[in-house]
C-alpha cells in the first residue's frame, strides 16, 4: 500500500531537546523522499492533540520492565505501534540478551534494534513503521486482549512474564560487570543503608567544613560594609533601616550561599550519576510496606531541593490515591529554604556534631512522613490494594559537568531571587515593626513586633520559645530563609547569648522542619491535590510541629 503521508509519534525519549534518533530517522526519511513527520511525545496525554498513523516506542534496553510497562498504556491511545530497542549494546555488555523473535511473538507488535549513534537499524525501523501504518492490528494478538482488561496489575504481570521468557540472564556472578557488582552492593539492604549514611555524612561534613571559609569572608564583607554605612550615616531611621534591616537581615541569609552551592553540587552528582535511583531502590521495600510504590520516594528526594517541583513531579504517579498521598508527604522533606536555619543553629550550638545533627533532621522528616503515610493509608481516602515494586535501575554514568553546573545555577538563582525579593521585604518589614512606634531600636519591649510576639507567646512557651523566637517562626511563613534574617535583626547576628540552649535550638529546628510549608508549596498543593488537602496540610503541619517540639523540649528538660 502506498502511504502518501505518515505522521509518527516517538515516545519513550528523555525530555532534553530533540533526540539524535528522531533527527536520524527524519533525515533518512527525507533522503528516501518519504513524506514522514516525526514528533516527539513526552506525555501520553499529548497523543490526543494530533492524529498519528503509527507510534514508535523507544525502549531503553537497560530499563526493560519500566519501559515496557508503558506499552499497554500507549496501545490504549493508538493500536499501531512499533517497539525500537535502544542501547542494546549496553545490555549485551552485562552478558544478557533478548530473544527478539520470541518477544515479538508474545507482545504482538513489531520490534527492531536501533542506534542513531552507530547508524544501526534505521532503515528496518522505517520499513516496520510503513508496514504497521498500512495494516490493521489483529484482535488475536495477546496484547489486544490485555488492553481489554484495563488492569494495571494484569499489565505488570504480563510484562514480567514476557521478560521471564525472553530475557537471557548471565549464568553466575562471575559474568557480572564491575558496575553490576557495585549495584549489588549499593542495593543490598544490609550494606546499602550504611553506605548511604556514610555518603550523606561526608556530604554534610563537606558542606560545613568547606563552606565555613567563604561564609566567613561574606560575613566579614557585610560587617565591613556596615562599618562604612555607620560612618556615613551615624544615626537616624535611614541608617537603622539600611544597617540593621537590610544589611544584617539580607546579609545573614546571603552568607549561607557557599554552603548551598556545595550541598547542591553533591546532590547534583548523586542525581546525574544514578546513585539517587539506588537510594530510591533501597527505600522501595519500606515504601511498599507503607502501601506506596518505590517511585514515590523520587519526589520525596526532590523535596530536599524544593517542595514545589517535588509536588509537581508526583504527577507521574499513575494511581490517583498514591499521587495525592505522595504530594502530602513531600512537605516533610527538609527543603533548601530550611537549610540556612539549620546551619545557623548547628554552627552555634552543635559544633562537635554538625553532620550528625543535620542527618538527624533529614532522617526525622523522612521517618515522620512514612508514619504519616501509614496512618493515612488506613483511612477511607487512601485505603487500597498493595502496589508493585521497583525492579529496574538506570545504569551508572559519569555526571555531566555542564548539567551539574546548570543544576547548581538553577538553585543559586532561585536563592538569590528570594534574597532580592521575599527576604529583602521581610527584613524591611521586621525592622519597621521593631522600630515603631517608639522609634527606638533599643526599646524592643514597646514595639509592634513585641506586641505580636507576646500575643502568641503563651502558645509557644511550653516549647521553650519566648516572644522573639515565636516572631521568627511567624516570619518564616512566606519563606523559611526569612527566619535567619529575623534572627539577625532581633539578636544582632549572635544567637548564642539570646536565651537559646542546645535543647531549645534543636526544638526550634524541629518546629521549622515540620510546621506550615511556604506559601508557594501550599499554593502548589492547592492546584495539584485540591483545596481540602492544602488546608489539611496547613493545620496538621502546625499541630505536628507543636507536638514534636513540645515532646523534645519537655523530655529534654527531664533528662
Amino acid at each position: 500500500m502506498d502511504i502518501q503521508s505518515v505522521n509518527i509519534a516517538v515516545v519513550g525519549l528523555p525530555q532534553s531537546g530533540k533526540s539524535r534518533l528522531t533527527n536520524a530517522l527524519q533525515t533518512l526519511a527525507e533522503s528516501l523522499h518519504l513524506p514522514y513527520l516525526f514528533s516527539e511525545i513526552h506525555h501520553l496525554d499529548e497523543l490526543h492533540s494530533h492524529a498519528y498513523n503509527v507510534i514508535l516506542q523507544v525502549v531503553d534496553s537497560t530499563r526493560l520492565e519500566e519501559s515496557l510497562l508503558q506499552t499497554p498504556h500507549i496501545i490504549d491511545e493508538q493500536e499501531k505501534i512499533v517497539l525500537a530497542f535502544a542501547r542494546y549494546d549496553l545490555l549485551l555488555q552485562t552478558d544478557h540478551s533478548l530473544d527478539l523473535p520470541k518477544l515479538q511473538e508474545l507482545i504482538g507488535v513489531p520490534v527492531c534494534l536501533v542506534s542513531a549513534r552507530k547508524n544501526i537499524g534505521l532503515e528496518e525501523c522505517l520499513d516496520l513503521l510503513t508496514q504497521t501504518a498500512s495494516q490493521e492490528l489483529s484482535k488475536a494478538h495477546p496484547i489486544y486482549h490485555l488492553r481489554d482488561q484495563n488492569d494495571e496489575e494484569a499489565y505488570q504481570a504480563y510484562v514480567h512474564g514476557v521478560l521471564t521468557q525472553t530475557l537471557r540472564h548471565a549464568k553466575d556472578d562471575k559474568h557480572q560487570t564491575r558496575l553490576e557488582r557495585i549495584d549489588k552492593v549499593l542495593t543490598n539492604p544490609w550494606i546499602g543503608f550504611p553506605i548511604m549514611f556514610a555518603i550523606l555524612y561526608f556530604v554534610f561534613w563537606c558542606t560545613f567544613t568547606l563552606g565555613a571559609y567563604p561564609q566567613a569572608w561574606i560575613e566579614s564583607g557585610i560587617n565591613w560594609l556596615s562599618e562604612i554605612c555607620h560612618t556615613q550615616w551615624p544615626s537616624g531611621w535611614f541608617a537603622g533601616l539600611l544597617i540593621d534591616g537590610v544589611l544584617q537581615g539580607v546579609g545573614a541569609v546571603l552568607s549561607f550561599l557557599p554552603n548551598i552551592i556545595i550541598l547542591f553540587f553533591f546532590i547534583s552528582l548523586m542525581e546525574d550519576s544514578g546513585y539517587m535511583a539506588r537510594e530510591a531502590y533501597l527505600m522501595d521495600k519500606i515504601m511498599h510496606r507503607v502501601g506506596l510504590h518505590g517511585r514515590s520516594f523520587i519526589p520525596m528526594l526532590m523535596g530536599f531541593g524544593c517542595n514545589v517541583p517535588a509536588i509537581m513531579a508526583a504527577r507521574d504517579i499513575q494511581n490517583p490515591k498514591d499521587r495525592v498521598l505522595t504530594m502530602l508527604m513531600v512537605p516533610f522533606m527538609s527543603c533548601s529554604a530550611r537549610l540556612p536555619v539549620y546551619m545557623l543553629f548547628v554552627d552555634t550550638f552543635f559544633e562537635r556534631h554538625k553532620a550528625l545533627v543535620m542527618i538527624s533532621l533529614y532522617a526525622i522528616g523522612i521517618t515522620l512522613s512514612i508514619i504519616f503515610a501509614v496512618i493515612m493509608k488506613h483511612t477511607r481516602w487512601f485505603r487500597q490494594p498493595q502496589n508493585d515494586t521497583v525492579n529496574e535501575l538506570p545504569d551508572f554514568k559519569m555526571p555531566s559537568w555542564r548539567l551539574t553546573g546548570a543544576h547548581i545555577w538553577e538553585r543559586v538563582a532561585d536563592y538569590l531571587q528570594k534574597i532580592c525579593t521575599v527576604i529583602l521585604w521581610a527584613s524591611i518589614i521586621i525592622w519597621a515593626l521593631e522600630y515603631f512606634p517608639s522609634q527606638d531600636i533599643n526599646d524592643l519591649e514597646n514595639s509592634y513586633l513585641a506586641m505580636i510576639g507576646k500575643a502568641i507567646e503563651p502558645v509557644m512557651q511550653p516549647l521553650g520559645f519566648d516572644w522573639k523566637m515565636s516572631v521568627c517562626l511567624l516570619t518564616g511563613l512566606p519563606a523559611k530563609e526569612a527566619i535567619v534574617s529575623t534572627l539577625a535583626i532581633l539578636y544582632g547576628g549572635d544567637i548564642s547569648t539570646a536565651g537559646f540552649t542546645p535543647l531549645t535550638a534543636f526544638s526550634f529546628m524541629i518546629f521549622v522542619l515540620l510546621y506550615f510549608p511556604c506559601v508557594a508549596t501550599i499554593a502548589t498543593l492547592h492546584r495539584e491535590a485540591g483545596k481540602e488537602w492544602a488546608w489539611f496540610t496547613v493545620f496538621h503541619s502546625l499541630i505536628l510541629a507543636w507536638l514534636m517540639a513540645f515532646i523534645i523540649f519537655q523530655i529534654g528538660n527531664l533528662v
